[in-house]
Parts: C-alpha cells; sequence; structure tokens
C-alpha cells in the first residue's frame, strides 16, 4: 500500500512540475508575443541635433544607440509643427484634424473641452486592452481638465506635468497643485504629480523623468509594459546644470551652450533606460521609438533644422520632418535607413500590427504597419499622400509617394521635388501643374474628412477670455 501511494505522489509531482512548465513557457511565449512598448519624445528638438543626422557639436551617443539597432526615417514625420496637436495625433495613430485637434491649447483646468476629446482612443487604452501596463513620465499637454488627466486616458500611472512646458529647477516649482495656475505661464511652476499626488522633487527635471522612466521599467519587467517618456527638454526655458555646461565649453554661443546642455541630459537619460532594459534581459523584446514633437524653434532654443528649410510652426521641412529612429532587436533591420516618408501616426499601427491578440482600435487608424516596408516584404511606398494643415492660417502641405511635396500657404502655391531638394529650394510648381492639379484634388478629397478646430487655443487667449468672462495670465 506505501508502494502505490508512493508512486501515485511522485506521478502527482512530476504531472505538477510539467504543468508549471508548461505555464512558464507560456508566460515566456507570451511575452515574445508582446513586446514592450517604448515611445520616447523631445521637445522642440531639431533635425540637425542629433548624431545619426549628422550633428557635429552636441553628442548624442545613447540616442544613437537606437538608431544603430534599428532604423534612421530620414524622412520622418509629425503629423503637426506645434507640440500639442502633434502629440494628439501620435498617441491616437489619427490625423488630429479629424477631431478637430488643431491648436496647443489654453491651460484652463476648469474647462473639459480644452485638450483630447473623449471620443479619441490614446495608445495607452489600446494597450491597456491590450493586457499592457503603461505609465506617461513628463510633459501631457493634452488637458488640464480633471477628465482629461492621464489616468482618465489609458495610463495606469503618471509623473510629471499637465500643460505645454515646465520650469528645470525644483526650487522654481512655487505652486502646489495644477489648478492653482491661472495660464500656461503660471503652469510651468506648478509642482510635480505622480498619479495625483503632489511631488517635492528634489532633481533636475530631466534627470527626474529619467529616474522615473528607469523605475518603472525596472517594476514591470514580468509583465509586457507601455512607456510613454515625454521629455519637455530641450523646450525653453533654456535651463541646465553645470553637470550638463561643463560638457560644451567649447560652445560660445550661451543659447546654443545651454541647449546643447539640455539635449546632452535627454540622451544621458536615453542611455540609462537602454542600460535597465539590457539589465533585465528586455532590450530585445521591446519596441523603442525615439523621436522630437516638431522641428526645432530656432529663434527660440538655439536649435537648427539644417538643411531643412523652416522650423516650428510651419508646414515646410523643418516644422515637420523631426529626428526619428525605431529599433526591435530581430524584427527591425540594424543599421538601417530608410528614405521614403513616414509619419508619428504609423507607430501605433506598427505596435498593433505586431501584437498577437492586440485589441482593436475603436476608431480607425491613419497609420500604417512599416515593418513589411522595412524588412523588403513589399518596395511600395507606405503612403500614397501625406497632408497637412494649419487651419488658422490656410497652409496645407501634401507629400505623395515620390517625394514630390507641394505646400499651400495662403494665394502661394509651391512644388518641390525632395528627393532632388531636401530644403525645398526650388518651385517647380510652373513645369508641374498637372501633378499639383492632382496633388490639390487629392487634399480636397482628404480634407472631406477633417473638421474645424473644436476649441481656442494660445493665439486666441483673448477671444476665449471674452466668451468666457475671464482673464487667463499668459
Amino acid at each position: 500500500m506505501q508502494k502505490i501511494v508512493f508512486l501515485f505522489s511522485t506521478a502527482f509531482v512530476l504531472t505538477m512540475a510539467a504543468f508549471v512548465s508548461k505555464k512558464r513557457a507560456q508566460s515566456v511565449a507570451s511575452q515574445v508575443q508582446k513586446p514592450n512598448v517604448i515611445v520616447i519624445v523631445a521637445d522642440d528638438l531639431g533635425y540637425n541635433d542629433v548624431g545619426f543626422n549628422g550633428c557635429q557639436d552636441i553628442p548624442t551617443p545613447h540616442i544613437d544607440r537606437i538608431a544603430k539597432a534599428g532604423v534612421v526615417f530620414s524622412s520622418g514625420h509629425v503629423s503637426f509643427g506645434v507640440c500639442s496637436p502633434s502629440r494628439a495625433g501620435l498617441l491616437t495613430g489619427r490625423y488630429q484634424y479629424r477631431f478637430g485637434y488643431e491648436r496647443n491649447p489654453l491651460y484652463v483646468t476648469g474647462d473639459s473641452t480644452m485638450g483630447l476629446p473623449l471620443t479619441e482612443e490614446t495608445m495607452a487604452d489600446v494597450l491597456g486592452r491590450s493586457g499592457y501596463n503603461s505609465m506617461l513620465v513628463g510633459k501631457w499637454h493634452l488637458g488640464a481638465h480633471k477628465s482629461l488627466h492621464p489616468l482618465k486616458r489609458g495610463f495606469n500611472e503618471f509623473f510629471g506635468f499637465l500643460g505645454g512646458g515646465h520650469q528645470y529647477f525644483p526650487e522654481n516649482l512655487t505652486l502646489q497643485n495644477p489648478e492653482d495656475a491661472n495660464g500656461e505661464g503660471e503652469s510651468y511652476r506648478t509642482k510635480l504629480n505622480r498619479n495625483y499626488t503632489v511631488v517635492e522633487e528634489t532633481e533636475y527635471l530631466t534627470d527626474a523623468l529619467s529616474r522615473e522612466a528607469v523605475s518603472f521599467v525596472e517594476r514591470n519587467k514580468q509583465k509586457p509594459f507601455f512607456l510613454y517618456l515625454a521629455y519637455n527638454a530641450p523646450h525653453a526655458p533654456l535651463q541646465a546644470t553645470e553637470k550638463y555646461l561643463k560638457r560644451f565649453e567649447n560652445i560660445k554661443n550661451t543659447k546654443r551652450r545651454t541647449y546643447a546642455a539640455m539635449v546632452s541630459a535627454v540622451d544621458d537619460g536615453v542611455g540609462r533606460l537602454l542600460d535597465k532594459l539590457k539589465e533585465i534581459g528586455q532590450i530585445d523584446n521591446t519596441i523603442i521609438v525615439f523621436l522630437s514633437d516638431n522641428g526645432g524653434p530656432i529663434a527660440d532654443n538655439g536649435s537648427s533644422n539644417a538643411p531643412l528649410r523652416g522650423q516650428k510652426g510651419s508646414v515646410f521641412e523643418g516644422g515637420i520632418r523631426v529626428p526619428f529612429v525605431m529599433q526591435w532587436t530581430g524584427k527591425i533591420p540594424a543599421k538601417l535607413t530608410y528614405d521614403k516618408p513616414i509619419i508619428a501616426l504609423d507607430i501605433l499601427s506598427t505596435v498593433l500590427a505586431n501584437i498577437k491578440g492586440a485589441a482593436k482600435p475603436k476608431n480607425p487608424l491613419d497609420g500604417t504597419d512599416l515593418l513589411p516596408y522595412l524588412t523588403n516584404k513589399t518596395n511600395k511606398a507606405p503612403h500614397d499622400f501625406l497632408f497637412w494643415r494649419m487651419y488658422d492660417r490656410g497652409n496645407y502641405a501634401i507629400i505623395q509617394k515620390d517625394e514630390k511635396k507641394m505646400v499651400v500657404l495662403k494665394d502661394s502655391v509651391y512644388l518641390y521635388d525632395l528627393k532632388k531638394e531636401i530644403n525645398e529650394a526650388t518651385n517647380s510648381i510652373d513645369k508641374e501643374k498637372k501633378l499639383a492639379d492632382e496633388m490639390g484634388k487629392a487634399r480636397v478629397r482628404w480634407e472631406k474628412g477633417m473638421i474645424a478646430p473644436v476649441f481656442l487655443g494660445l493665439t486666441q487667449r483673448e477671444e476665449y477670455e471674452k466668451l468666457k468672462g475671464m482673464t487667463l495670465k499668459k
């Protein structure tokens, strides 16, 4: 009898061991099927201010690691030339013109319409329904009302601030709560929040954001995660610690030197994050994207968009073509340069197309899965057309698959060949009127699916004040 019991116990143990082993294998397989996702956004970073785009005076060795491990999108674009609409497009995977998001919002904590409409899903919403834990670290800038808070828009965790910019030194953060700020300028001085709790921060802001990003990755190494690391550097105000300023004593222009120091701080943070991913064994199972939210505002922060024409706020390439790299070990070839036009809207489409069992977005996406184009499964262009609109100025831009670009500025129309001249120097509109007509018709068809802006923005502050009977500080 004892022998029988022993045999039964042995069989039970072996069965349980096999069961546990199978579950562990299934867990590992699940991790492979569900790669982690990290999207790192710099703020107002110039096209020419990273090593992989040829920058000489600001080394970015850690951001360049992403470029070397994956792909440089030499014609990578964002969907708008200023901060908030660009981020709305990136996080929804949709042209933000579809839902009337075409202005930087005013900082008004009491207005639920001043930000990303609740009809829209964020990347965090969709990935959350796909089994991901998500965190926003840094700049939100998609609405300061409580209903628009990051924790209401799909994120499980939040560390950062709600407005469009911020002071970098903790001693300058003199306002206790987001509600204490009257207007955009004062929002820069609000203390940071961890979820809904005020934080007494002691570190330089960029370093603090990097610290929190690394912490999140460490805490979530056993499950798929989405990290949206939204630095506000090198957006003004130009502020850097002596640690970073010392690296650029050779730069004599004070503005450029401080800007360089701020970019270097971001680069250090990217390095810390990549090192942590490698340490926890997740570097190969993580889709990592780095880009800027728009082109550099040259006069404001000393950035460089060379050789592009224009800057932040423009539909020329200097406003919408940005530093843009992506890595995914084993899926995206290393040291690849991809020259055909792509857009930040493609990020969410690419992620969802490559997650087994991913939730279906509630709204149609405007991006495309880039993997087939990066792995030579097709030699077609990812997009027949890409579109931009600046409603308040009456400006448009259209890029078609052969990299011909049409720019409409009020009553003037320009046609450029970006393959030949990335700097948009030669207007060939008189020689290619048929092509311009075709592109114009495509733009009209596209615009039928777009709507007018749904809220008044920073440039309509006085109109908003009259409408609401209130006064906002700049």
